[in-house]
């Protein structure tokens, strides 16, 4: 009996993401925030309760994560990422003063304490690069000149996932400051270590995995992916790190044909994700916190249109690609929703608040993308109308030529 709600309840879930998924799809959406919204329908305390597939969806979350960072890197060489550091590191730190420090103001401020403001301050950072290349592609701006500004700021911010992580992780566990510093240092010492077996013998290393045979390419890749991410667990590390490295490591033909092969896989389980997360919320937690929610997402929103206008200005970007890159980067996901999960033991009231903050800015990432540059464009004709009005009214009169004045004397 147990098996048959099982199954139910699994068909029942997959169907719905489905019908979500094209709704979203009908109305130029992500599909995120209704994946949030089905899970909090069916978790504890929502509508109908789901109990049988509670163990399976968990275990399925998982595998989202580990496929999301997998396919993230795979979308990277390692020589790009070098290049990234070197050329855009004032951004990303930008960036991370800019979007990182209200988080953590925010947590400090509730009393949440200060590995929540750690926390809290991830959520807030990080754009959800899902979201923003939908966004991109849909708007047909991949090849706009700000675009490569946009990418490199989304690659600074994983990279920085590598190093943040394991902090977040070890501050968590309580592991105390000289753990911490260890799971720190293996961290790095890993992240070095992948990347410059990437760079060196990036060729091997594809070169072993590649296989003409699509299913053993999916078979190899994806089994490497969780085994390494397994052993980064073990070490502390986080999983989807190593799950981003794995990515990293591989390039070229064979990047693209696993990309291609796990993109199916990484759709599903990213749906069962979100849903697991909202099944993990009680509805009942999130009125409570939706005021500063919405005051988090209407302060980051604009402190993330300044970091793209900022690093486009940078990069030599005109005026209207400057707010194009700013609207650009404002929605918050995937990574938002997996450092939430990692901190709820910390403070419950996290996850209520980091749900109903992406549920914002998820939606509100997508209208910023689109009217930014416009509404940016018409304020600046406005100002600029105002201006000249105004030193038009002030202008003093034009005085009488000295001849006329030398006349009448």
């Amino acid at each position: 009996m147990q098996d048959t709600s099982l199954l139910i309840e699994l068909g029942a879930i997959v169907l719905a993401l489905g019908i979500l998924g094209r709704f979203a799809g009908r109305i130029g959406f992500s599909p995120i925030p209704l994946y949030l919204l089905a899970g909090l329908a069916f978790g504890k305390g929502g509508l109908l309760p789901l109990d049988a597939s509670e163990d399976f969806v968990a275990t399925g979350a998982e595998i989202g994560v580990i496929l999301l960072l997998l396919l993230l890197g795979l979308e990277y060489s390692a020589s790009e990422l070098v290049s990234s550091l070197k050329t855009q590191y004032p951004s990303g730190a930008i960036d991370f003063v800019f979007n990182a420090l209200p988080g953590a103001a925010a947590a400090l401020l509730l009393g949440w304490g200060p590995v929540a403001a750690v926390a809290l301050a991830g959520v807030t950072w990080i754009s959800s690069s899902g979201v923003i290349a939908k966004v991109l592609g849909d708007l047909g701006r991949l090849g706009n000149r700000e675009t490569p500004v946009i990418l490199g700021v989304l690659v600074m911010e994983d990279l920085a996932m590598a190093v943040y992580l394991p902090i977040l992780t070890a501050l968590l566990s309580g592991v105390g400051l000289a753990g911490g510093s260890i799971t720190l240092l293996i961290s790095l010492g890993t992240v070095g270590a992948v990347l410059y077996v990437a760079l060196r013998h990036g060729r091997l290393i594809s070169r072993a995995v590649s296989s003409d045979n699509a299913e053993m390419l999916l078979l190899v890749v994806l089994g490497l992916a969780l085994l390494v991410a397994g052993i980064a667990q073990q070490l502390q590390v986080s999983a989807a790190v190593g799950a981003f490295l794995v990515g990293i490591a591989l390039s070229g033909e064979v990047a693209e044909g696993a990309s291609s092969l796990l993109t199916p896989l990484r759709d599903l389980f990213a749906a069962v994700f979100f849903v697991f997360f909202g099944l993990s919320t009680n509805p009942a937690d999130i009125p409570p916190v939706l005021l500063p929610a919405l005051l988090l997402a209407a302060v980051t929103a604009l402190t993330k249109v300044a970091t793209g206008y900022v690093a486009a200005r940078r990069a030599g970007i005109r005026t209207a690609g400057r707010w194009r890159a700013g609207g650009a980067l404002v929605a918050r996901g995937e990574f938002s929703i997996v450092i939430a999960g990692l901190a709820v033991g910390v403070d419950s009231r996290i996850g209520p608040l980091a749900t109903a903050y992406v549920l914002i800015l998820v939606i509100l990432g997508p209208l910023g993308a689109r009217f930014t540059e416009p509404v940016a464009r018409r304020l600046t004709a406005r100002a600029a109308r105002r201006t000249r009005r105004e030193s038009r009214a002030e202008a003093p009169e034009d005085p009488l030529p000295d001849t006329q004045v030398s006349g009448r004397s």
